[in-house]
């Protein structure tokens, strides 16, 4: 059973999409030491995940599942909070 119903869950994904940019991301990290060894963990999952921790207020480790670990959702939540994804702050240009 979904965390809220898909009419509130799919405009978000679409906005949060847009910021993120999904489509030019590769499957494999080209910059890993032995190849291409491990697909990328889509974004819609991850993003799935993090809005379970958000509306049961949990920690990463219990929202964890074998297709998404706490990991995955704390390295991802970072490299979104990089290029600026968030609400700038009231004295930014």
């Amino acid at each position: 059973m979904p965390v809220l119903p898909a009419s509130l869950i799919e405009p978000l994904w679409v906005e949060f999409a847009a910021l993120i940019r999904t489509e030019d991301r590769p499957e494999f990290s080209p910059t890993h030491p032995w190849g291409c060894h491990r697909r990328r963990i889509p974004d819609r999952v991850v993003f799935d995940h993090l809005i379970a921790a958000l509306v049961h207020g949990s920690g990463y480790e219990r929202i964890e599942t074998e297709e998404c670990s706490d990991r995955t959702l704390r390295r991802r939540v970072h490299e979104w909070a990089r290029p600026g994804t968030g609400p700038r702050s009231c004295g930014s240009p």
